[in-house]
Formats: structure tokens, sequence, C-alpha cells
């Protein structure tokens, strides 16, 4: 028995490689301060260089001259907005503008957990309640950039897994519908989410987590409790805006990025974190399975179903 039990564990891990190679094209982003003058423009830029010490006060010119590179730095931070793809701020200039101003409150250090000094319901994390644990992610985290939306630019999640993780989501919501449902998410307006009918903790409509199609990470609310553990065993981080106050308006102080799972094993470990997130937004216990991506609805025909 103990030689047939290696011989499937042999037959998983060998398996892994395959699911990798159906991988998303990672987002990209530029340098900022990267800037690419072809032959034209760097004869008109000497130029109006030459011009302006001929015509202008030197004091003027050196001020200029200083400036000259902010249009390219605010394009190019533009476009790397853009590159995120679509989220819960609009794809325009106004878009970038408001999250450029609340980059200046953005959270310093992510990975230390919120500290509560209110009391807060439930008492104790859902890891602790039911006496369940969660490993350590293998291997750096992912890189992650911008605000809203927010996105894991490398460490792609399979596109199999991807698609069982959204199925078991779905089933979820089939199989408990007096308890949780799935639409649009309220926070990225648009993506597929799970809510639970009766919050007992204030989200977004009682939202408890989304998944994203483009990199196939989630965002979701947890106990303070449960976040501690899944921030220091590296499979999260907290949102940029999540330090309450005024910031509230925009996402809660529980909302947590959690990154894409790359294999089953992770897979696993992030449904056990779905059910931490279930459990802070409606505060029952409950067993998220996981379902192969043929059981549930296909990318196509849920996002037909919660366009209407």
């Amino acid at each position: 028995m103990e030689s047939s039990n290696s011989v499937v564990a042999t037959q998983v891990i060998t398996q892994e490689p395959d699911q990798q190679s159906e991988i998303t094209a990672c987002i990209t982003q530029q340098s900022v301060l990267q800037i690419t003058l072809t032959g034209p423009s760097l004869v008109l830029s000497i130029i109006a260089i030459i011009i302006g010490i001929q015509i202008l006060q030197p004091s003027l010119t050196c001020t200029l001259l200083a400036l000259a590179p902010l249009p390219w730095i605010i394009h190019n931070d533009y476009q790397n907005f853009i590159s995120l793809g679509p989220g819960g701020t609009p794809a325009t200039f106004l878009g970038y503008l408001k999250i450029t101003y609340l980059r200046l409150f953005a959270l310093s250090d992510p990975y230390s957990p919120a500290t509560f000094i209110e009391d807060i319901y439930p008492t104790t994390g859902y890891y602790q309640r039911v006496q369940s644990w969660l490993p350590h992610r293998s291997g750096p985290r992912p890189k992650i950039a911008g605000i809203a939306p927010q996105r894991q630019l490398d460490q792609p999640g399979c596109k199999k897994t991807y698609e069982m993780l959204r199925a078991s989501l779905e089933n979820l919501a089939v199989q408990s519908p007096e308890s949780f449902r799935i639409g649009t998410s309220c926070f990225e307006k648009k993506g597929l989410a799970l809510f639970a009918r009766d919050p007992i903790n204030a989200t977004c409509r009682g939202e408890v987590c989304h998944v994203h199609h483009s990199d196939r990470s989630l965002h979701l609310n947890l106990h303070p409790d449960d976040a501690k553990v899944v921030l220091e065993r590296g499979w999260g981080e907290r949102h940029p805006l999540a330090r309450g106050g005024w910031m509230k308006a925009y996402v809660p102080r529980e909302f947590v990025m959690v990154y894409a799972p790359r294999n089953r094993m992770e897979l696993d470990a992030v449904c056990r974190i779905i059910e931490a997130a279930g459990f802070w937004v409606s505060g029952k216990q409950f067993e998220v399975g996981v379902t192969p991506e043929s059981v549930g609805l296909s990318y196509e025909s849920m996002t037909k179903a919660l366009e209407r």
C-alpha cells in the first residue's frame, strides 16, 4: 500500500509542468523613467535647447530642461495604468489622476497585518476556530502593481487551475443558495464574485471574494487573525488602500489580495483561504470543494449571465 501511494504522489508532481505550460502572458510594466528619443526627436530637442539658451534667461532655461522629462514620465505611468486592464477605476486619464492621488495614502508595508483596537465579531479567526492550518507558499512573492486595478505581474496560475477555482465558486452558490450567490464583483465592477446573502461584516454588498480573469489572482476580505496567517505564510498581501478610516470608502481594512494558484496544491490552499473569507463575511463555516472546470459554467457563458 505504501508503494502505491508513492507512485500516485510521483504522478501528481510530474503533471505540474504540463499545467504550468498553459499560462497567460504576464502583464507588462515599463519604467516610468525610461525615455526613448528617436533621431528626429533628438535633433529637435537639441535645437530647442540651443534656442532656449540664446533667447531665454539661463534660470528659466534650466527650469524648462529640468521639467522636460515630466510629460514622458506621466505618459509612461499612464500607459502602465492602462496596461493593468479593466478594474474598479475607469481606464481614462481622469481615472489615472484619481489613482495618482490615492497613491499618496497607499500602505508602505502591505505584508504587515492591520491593527485593530475596537471589538470585532467573530472574536477569533477561522483557522483558530476550526483548528485548521495553512501551508507556506513556496518560492518568492510575485510582483504586484497598481491600486485599482491591482494586478499580479508574474508567476501566473495555469488556465485549468483557474477554471477549477471558478467552477468551485459557482457550485458553492448552487449547493448553498440560501447562504451564497455569485454575481458581478461590487469592488471591480466586473468579473465573477461570491457574495454572502446575509453578511455579518460590512463589505461591498456582502462580497466575499472575486477572481481576476487577466492574472487569475483574487481579492477577498479576511478576519484580522486569518489575514495575519495568510500574510505571514506568503499567500497574499494587503490592498494598498486597506488602512481604514476614510479610505473605507474604497475598500475595507480587511481587504487582501491572494496570489494566483499555480497548481492543484496551491488551489487547495486558496480554497481554504476563501473559506476563511466566507466565515468573516457570513459568520458561517462551509467547505469550498475543488470542482473540475467542466462541472461549472464556462467563462463565456458566465460573462453573458453576469451581463444580463
